[in-house]
């Protein structure tokens, strides 16, 4: 047979692609759904906006934390690489594991559910299609992204541009027009868990999350030693400003005992008031547009995971999931699965249920993350970088503490969800050992130290010479 040509993926990634993919991918629908919940937690309006603002301090710290590491390796693949090098090849394999098979899939099938019911709102359709409107979009999403990355990223810039038109149209009315004390409310029914303000933070990490996947794209950035910390800082930036905006100006647009009423209809509340009915209409949009958007984020960016895993040999078809187009370079076979999993969830499964389960397991990895950077200062303190966190070491403590906050609430709330995450990790355990055996890969001799280019090479040719 005649043997491929090598092919590689292209960095034809800019900084205002990699900041709308961070933008992208951050804000889906949770500004537009989480501000009654939110409030609830908190107890009062004012207590709310801190809640934001501490769920988004949280955030900075962690982004911070991460670019770092990532200027330091710009590869494809993100947290898994991180890991990988950090603590050894089962550790990133574990945490590429959890993406590809749960986190991910989980994320990508609740957006698609949620779309589908949106579209099912909007256009009248029957709920009994929503599974197929949601496979569906999906599908869409997925073989745009077949296609040259270019083609992603510009639609990540357009459904960026577009869902800021209803973010806008919410912080204008709000600021302009409102007529309620954005400062000082407070609701006198509520559910148990009012006043509580640690729960009102968890709340918007959920909103904040999906910053660190633009780390998965490293290998397709121009100069992403340089310009991949500059996107996830930015980035995480400017949601953490527009969120707080869209609840200052929600606060000031009804009053506050409206909001918790209204739920999750809130905003959309607003719009018609504010509008009229083409006014609501006009929202629904945005948000459609909104959840595309982030959903086009984790279709481009979770693949990534799996092509970096199947490149390094360590997953069933290992070959095939790590073959590149060579037109698009873009790894098709490994989308292609991904979206299979995603399918498979949302016929068979409650994607909102696993994505909350893998919320845990995914702050696991980050607090071991986070706590890398000490590691990598201290195994190499004369290394040139080219990003430094700033006010080390207290911006990586912050973010230890926020993920370790992120960990203690989810075992005290749901002790039998964890567990489960545990076990869906564990089956990636004989998973690595048998890849690991079947292709000849060790680890090297220290397995604190980083693992560098010459590893995976001669972990390459002991592959080729054993097939």
């Amino acid at each position: 047979m005649k043997q491929q040509k090598e092919v590689s993926l292209d960095r034809d990634l800019g900084l205002w692609s990699a900041l709308s993919l961070v933008i992208g991918t951050i804000i889906g629908a949770g500004v537009f759904v989480r501000q009654s919940a939110v409030l609830d937690d908190a107890g009062s309006t004012t207590m709310g906006l801190l809640a934001w603002l501490a769920g988004g301090i949280l955030t900075i710290t962690a982004g911070l934390t991460i670019a770092e590491i990532a200027s330091q390796m710009p590869e494809t693949g993100g947290l898994y690489v991180y890991m990988e090098k950090i603590y050894g090849r089962i550790w990133g394999f574990l945490s590429g594991w959890m993406q590809i098979v749960i986190y991910g899939p989980a994320m990508i099938a609740s957006l698609g559910a949620y779309l589908a019911i949106l579209l099912s709102d909007f256009f009248g359709f029957p709920s009994k299609y929503n599974a197929l409107i949601a496979i569906g979009a999906i599908i869409l999403v997925g073989i745009l992204n077949l296609f040259s990355n270019r083609y992603g990223a510009t639609f990540a810039i357009i459904t960026t541009l577009c869902k800021l038109v209803p973010v806008a149209a919410l912080i204008i009315f709000g600021l302009f027009f409102g007529k309620q004390g954005a400062l000082g409310q407070s609701i006198s029914e509520v559910h148990q868990s009012a006043g509580n303000f640690g729960v009102a933070i968890l709340a918007t990490l959920f909103a904040f999350d999906g910053w660190i996947l633009i780390a998965n794209l490293g290998g397709e950035i121009k100069n992403p030693r340089k310009l991949l910390p500059q996107a996830i800082t930015f980035g995480i930036l400017a949601v953490l400003v527009i969120y707080m905006l869209v609840s200052y100006g929600v606060y000031r647009a009804i009053p506050a005992e409206k909001i918790h009423s209204m739920g999750t209809g809130a905003i959309p509340f607003i719009a018609t008031t504010a509008f009229g009915n083409v006014g609501g209409k006009i929202l629904s949009i945005g948000i459609i547009i909104s959840i595309v958007g982030c959903m086009n984020g984790k279709v481009m960016t979770f693949p990534r995971i799996m092509y970096a895993m199947a490149k390094r040999h360590q997953l069933p078809f290992s070959k095939t999931l790590s073959y590149l187009h060579p037109k698009s370079h873009t790894p098709i076979f490994s989308t292609i699965a991904e979206l299979i999993i995603v399918t498979i969830m949302i016929v068979f499964s409650n994607a909102d249920r696993l994505s909350e389960l893998c919320i845990f397991t995914v702050y696991c990895f980050y607090v071991m993350a986070f706590v890398g950077v000490f590691l990598l200062r201290k195994r190499n303190p004369n290394q040139h970088r080219v990003f430094s966190t700033p006010l080390f070491p207290l911006t990586p403590i912050v973010a230890i503490g926020g993920s370790l906050f992120v960990i203690v609430s989810e075992i005290m709330s749901d002790l039998p969800g964890v567990l489960t995450s545990f076990i869906f990790v564990a089956v990636g355990v004989p998973v690595f050992y048998y890849e690991t055996k079947k292709h000849g890969i060790v680890e090297p001799k220290n397995e604190d130290a980083p693992i560098d280019e010459d590893d995976n090479n001669a972990n390459e040719n002991r592959v080729k010479s054993n097939s």
